[in-house]
């Protein structure tokens, strides 16, 4: 896989902020929260707070953004730290909610479907989600949430299924890479190492998309990920050292073989409108 670089080009879509800055042409990290997503991350809550498509389409007007992925949240089903009932069927059912969300705007939205790539059902909901018109076209894995321990070689080794099998379907790859931070997983320029030495080779076909800069929200204030961002940058130095600007034109035409590493920030508040964007593409 070639790795490409281009600049940072930060995007600010709060309030008053957006007045000052060009508006993007696509959100490329939204996520939805069905009713039972909801209920599960507010189980205390009389009435926990979901997010529809149709919440969605006014938050990205107010902001002038056009397009946006909408990345199936299933994994959270997943999760080791969870014992959840019927899980499987959770995780498809919560997939098949965000792919048809996204298919009531059919011009504005596409959707990923998510799971815990560590799971025995992982390759199995995988090609379920291929022959689905509405996420057929890449997944989203959380390497926090599903507690993917990269210096691991049984991990690794099911990832590399995984990766294969949607390099097979040519289904794009959204990873948030950062691992646990609750389980003091190791993390940094190693497992960054790891990560393009041992998974991008079985990848050539399709774009990988590191998600939040190699780090994790709210806020980028993660040493750890500095040092993993420092490695995939170094990578990227060395594969194409060539003029930035001309690999963004080029980038934004190109076909598959490349990584993109995404940077987002949160803001104080939860909800997608008080986010901050910006991507650099890699």
């Amino acid at each position: 896989m070639r790795l490409f670089i281009a600049p940072l080009l930060a995007f600010l879509t709060t309030t008053g902020e957006a007045a000052a800055q060009v508006a993007p042409l696509a959100d490329y990290h939204q996520h939805l929260f069905s009713p039972g997503i909801a209920a599960l991350i507010f189980p205390d809550s009389s009435k926990p707070m979901t997010l529809t498509a149709r919440d969605l389409i006014p938050i990205l007007d107010s902001a002038s953004i056009r397009r946006a992925l909408v990345l199936s949240v299933a994994y959270m089903y997943g999760s080791p730290k969870r014992k959840i009932q019927d899980e499987y069927a959770k995780v498809r059912e919560e997939n098949d909610w965000t792919g048809k969300q996204a298919a009531q705007y059919p011009e504005r939205l596409r959707a990923f479907c998510g799971f815990n790539p560590l799971k025995e059902y992982a390759l199995q909901e995988l090609e379920r989600c291929a022959k689905d018109p509405n996420l057929g076209r890449g997944i989203k894995l959380h390497f926090g949430n599903s507690d993917v321990q990269i210096d691991n070689p049984a991990h690794v080794e099911q990832l590399r299924r995984v990766f294969r099998a949607a390099n097979q379907h040519r289904m794009a790859i959204v990873v948030h890479m950062r691992a646990s931070i609750s389980q003091k997983r190791p993390y940094g320029a190693a497992q960054a190492q790891a990560f393009i030495d041992q998974l991008l080779p079985v990848v050539p076909d399709i774009d990988v998309q590191v998600a939040h800069f190699a780090g994790t929200g709210p806020g980028y204030d993660d040493p750890p990920s500095d040092s993993a961002m420092a490695m995939l940058a170094e990578a990227v130095e060395k594969k194409d050292p060539r003029d930035p600007a001309a690999l963004v034109r080029r980038c934004l035409h190109c076909g598959p073989q490349h990584l993109r590493i995404e940077c987002s920030a949160r803001g104080q508040t939860n909800s997608p409108s008080g986010r901050r964007k910006g991507t650099l593409w890699i």
